[in-house]
């Protein structure tokens, strides 16, 4: 195998890229194995009903939510309302870094 698709983190929010969800943002809440994760957002998919979603169907932010990760590590859970949290946080910083660099396009 050539490509070279690491596996990502818990908190880490991601960006689906193939099926029924495609565009959307999600965050990784538990490794089943090397090629696959559940994934949730709080809102479409609740903790209680993840997502299993193949590695290689999303892409990878560079965003880590600290809170998300320490609430799976310490209790194994998170609250929806912390999912939506941090994907509303992530999503409006990149928001507005699009419209700052559009700016400075022009």
């Amino acid at each position: 195998m050539s490509e070279d698709h690491n596996v990502p983190q818990l908190g880490q929010i991601v960006r689906i890229t193939r099926g029924r969800e495609a565009g959307r943002f999600a965050i990784v809440i538990k490794h089943i194995n090397d090629g696959f994760v559940l994934l949730a957002d709080g809102d479409k998919r609740k903790y209680d009903r993840p997502k299993k979603k193949n590695i290689h169907h999303f892409e990878e932010t560079p965003y880590i939510s600290s809170e998300v990760r320490k609430s799976l590590l310490e209790t194994n859970r998170v609250s929806n309302g912390k999912l939506r949290f941090a994907i509303a946080k992530y999503a409006s910083e990149v928001v507005a870094d699009l419209e700052r660099g559009d700016r400075n396009d022009v």
